[in-house]
C-alpha cells in the first residue's frame, strides 16, 4: 500500500468513526476563532471555551478588543496560561483586524501569517473552518498520529509534516481529517497512555511506530 493509498483509507475509516468531527473551539465569528486558537496554545479547548465567555462579554468585537489595554485582556485570559504574551498578541492582532481589515479576517494565507500570534496552524484553521479552503492543521495530535500510522516517517516539525501530508491527502479532505485526528488522538491513539490499538479502527493498517517521530 502506497502512502497515498494509506491516506485515503485512513480518511475513509476516520470519517466512518467520527462523521461529525469538527473544531472543538466554540465560535460564531472568524475573529473569535483567531482569539481562541491563540489562547489554546498549551491549554485545553474546553478551558478556552469557558474563559472567552467573559472576554467577549466585556469586549464584543475586534474594535473593543483593540481599544482594551493588554493588562485588562490578560486579567481575563490568564487562566489559559501564558497570559501576558497571549494578551499582547490578541491586542496587536485585533488592532490590525480592526484598523487594516475593517473587522474582517482576511481569507489569504500569507496575510493571516502576518498577524501577530498567528502561525501556520492558526492560519490553516481559519482557511479550512471559516473559509472552506484546502487546509491541513498540524497540531500535536496530527503530528503524532501521522507518524504512528505511517503517513510520515520520523518527522516532528509541524511545517514539514504539513508539507508531506499535502502530497498524499486530497485538498478537500485535509481540514476534516485533522479534526478527526484530534478526536482519535484524544480517545484512542493517546499520547500520555498506551495507545488502545485493540479498539482502533486503523489497527490492521497502522505502522504502530509509537515513538518514531521523537527520534
Amino acid at each position: 500500500m502506497t502512502k497515498k493509498q494509506l491516506a485515503l483509507e485512513v480518511i475513509k475509516r476516520l470519517k466512518d468513526e467520527y462523521p461529525e468531527a469538527g473544531c472543538t473551539l466554540e465560535y460564531d465569528e472568524a475573529w473569535k476563532l483567531l482569539v481562541e486558537v491563540r489562547l489554546a496554545a498549551q491549554c485545553t479547548d474546553a478551558r478556552v471555551n469557558v474563559v472567552v465567555k467573559d472576554l467577549y462579554a466585556k469586549y464584543p468585537n475586534p474594535g473593543a478588543l483593540a481599544a482594551a489595554s493588554v493588562e485588562s485582556i490578560e486579567e481575563i485570559v490568564k487562566p489559559c496560561g501564558l497570559g501576558r504574551s497571549k494578551a499582547r498578541d490578541i491586542s496587536a492582532c485585533m488592532n490590525i483586524i480592526h484598523t487594516k481589515y475593517n473587522d474582517i479576517v482576511p481569507d489569504d494565507f500569507e496575510k493571516l501569517l502576518e498577524l501577530p500570534g498567528v502561525g501556520r496552524k492558526s492560519a490553516n484553521l481559519i482557511m479550512g473552518d471559516v473559509y472552506g479552503k484546502p487546509a491541513i492543521v498540524t497540531d500535536t495530535h496530527c503530528i503524532r498520529l501521522s507518524n504512528r500510522i505511517g503517513l510520515v516517517k520520523h518527522i516532528s516539525d509541524p511545517k514539514k509534516v504539513e508539507m508531506e501530508l499535502w502530497k498524499i491527502v486530497p485538498p478537500e479532505e485535509g481540514a476534516d481529517l485533522c479534526h478527526r485526528m484530534v478526536y482519535h488522538g484524544r480517545e484512542v491513539c493517546t499520547a500520555r497512555t498506551t495507545p488502545m490499538c485493540e479498539k482502533c479502527c486503523l489497527n490492521d493498517i497502522c505502522k504502530k511506530d509509537i515513538n518514531g517521530h521523537k527520534k
